[in-house]
């Protein structure tokens, strides 16, 4: 067990340092602004859709370490995917971050979030990301905030 915790702790520094598809996407169908005011993160998020295809993704901003690998991680696993399928995956990830997943490795790389759990007040940097492209996908018009009541 103690090696796969360090897997995971390196794919999220990796992802820290090297974070994938930080840039700004220009044009952009799709732009969400997100903030944890608690912890300081704050990232814009960058779609681009191909009928209901996220064909590309970027996104912009500062954070902490988990709350930056989270984002890239999240760029990586939904490129290519339906908008249907990126919702899902929302679904997954938000469960295994805050409930637990009966098979967290099912995820791929993002298993590496899964540790953060154990940390409850970690749980919104790492959510960040995902409630932004949540917001991004349904349209949302204001900015995602982690401490919105629904969250």
């Amino acid at each position: 067990m103690t090696d796969i915790r360090e897997l995971y702790q390196e794919v999220i520094l990796d992802h820290n340092r090297a974070p994938r598809n930080f840039r700004k996407l220009e044009p952009a169908d799709r732009v969400q602004e997100g903030q944890n005011p608690l912890c300081g993160d704050e990232f814009t998020l960058y779609l681009k859709l191909e009928g209901d295809v996220i064909d590309d993704v970027g996104f912009q901003g500062h954070g902490c370490a988990i709350s930056k690998a989270s984002a890239s991680l999240m760029t990586v696993n939904v490129k290519g995917k339906t908008v249907e399928q990126a919702e899902t995956l929302f679904d997954h990830v938000h469960e295994m971050l805050t409930e637990g997943a009966d098979d967290p490795d099912a995820l791929g790389s993002i298993a590496a979030l899964s540790g953060v759990r154990a940390f409850p007040t970690r749980v919104k940097c790492a959510t960040l990301a995902w409630h932004t492209l949540k917001g991004a996908l349904e349209g949302e018009s204001s900015i995602v905030s982690t401490e919105d009541p629904a969250e």
